[in-house]
């Protein structure tokens, strides 16, 4: 089992139309929701790889609850936290035929218990699971070091850690010595002051993360570990439109999955980039094509950086 865990879901509603004009009305062609958050975009997608996967994540109100039905519709194992009076939030996301518009809202406080719930529920699987994923923002109330208490609970069980985080949530959590972190482009620099990624992969690196994947947008992905870099890309390269909103999640996924089967690092960036491009030919976040997931393995390059 590949155990996810996602501190600040949302209940995901996606908005279709063919052009976002700002400052105007529009008519929408097609409204969606589902339950959403990071962790829950990646358990969505090793469920439809045919992985077993169990997500945890606090939950409250009615947003709560209709993120809890949905959860059971998808046929996704949750396991929720219950909130004493703090309501899950919503996010919005306005999809046209160029790219997608994301409204976050900032979610509900967690109490000190409500925390040490999810700590203990994380604490209870981690002895079934092959791989723990730690994925988005930390809600309020949360301290910034909180991941890097559930990392080391994962090392201390021998369990390999995928975080998916950005700001102190990251930073705090890398003297834990996590196995893959994976930041973006921009995570990278917010992280480090440094514009070339390259160099501020290796910052992050020898701050304690074990391995460094980077998500590059259109250039693929840069892995970064005591041995060495490397570069993961498509090619020839492609410009794919569609909806990139969990792309970055479905990189996790391949990621999670491969460490759960003891992958070579090239083999898990293969499915990461083509799992993650495959996934922006998909509506909505945690869904991907499975005939372009299997046409982009075929299509992946992995190099020395």
């Amino acid at each position: 089992m590949i155990l996810t865990v996602t501190p600040n879901p949302a209940l995901d509603i996606t908005y279709a139309l063919p052009r976002l004009r700002p400052h105007t009305s529009h008519r929408v062609d097609a409204v969606h929701e589902q339950a959403g958050g990071k962790g829950v975009n990646v358990a969505r997608v090793l469920h439809a790889l045919g992985r077993p996967t169990t997500a945890v994540l606090p939950l409250g109100g009615a947003t709560g609850a209709a993120v809890e039905a949905d959860l059971g519709r998808a046929g996704l194992s949750g396991l929720p936290v219950p909130l004493a009076g703090g309501v899950t939030r919503r996010t919005v996301a306005v999809v046209d035929e160029q790219d997608a518009t994301l409204l976050n809202e900032p979610g509900p406080e967690l109490s000190p218990a409500e925390w040490e719930a999810l700590r203990l529920a994380v604490a209870g699987l981690l002895p079934g699971s092959r791989a723990l994923v730690l994925s988005g923002s930390l809600p309020g109330g949360v301290q910034p070091d909180a991941y890097a208490g559930l990392v080391r609970l994962a090392r201390e069980r021998g369990v390999p850690v995928v975080l998916d985080a950005a700001g102190p949530a990251l930073t705090e959590a890398l003297g834990a010595r996590p196995t893959v972190i994976k930041p973006n482009a921009a995570e990278l620099r917010e992280a480090t002051g440094l514009d070339d990624p390259l160099a501020a992969a290796r910052q992050l690196l020898a701050a304690g993360a074990r391995t460094v994947v980077a998500s590059l947008g259109p250039d693929g992905l840069l892995a970064v570990t005591p041995a060495g870099a490397r570069r993961a890309f498509l090619t020839p390269p492609a410009e794919i439109r569609g909806n990139p909103t969990g792309a970055g999640d479905a990189a996790v996924a391949a990621l999670a999955f491969s460490l759960a089967d003891g992958a070579p690092l090239p083999v898990a960036l293969s499915h990461a980039v083509a799992l993650s491009a495959a996934t922006v030919h998909a509506p909505y976040a945690g869904r991907f094509d499975q005939q372009q997931y299997q046409r982009y393995l075929t299509r992946v390059q992995v190099v020395p950086a």
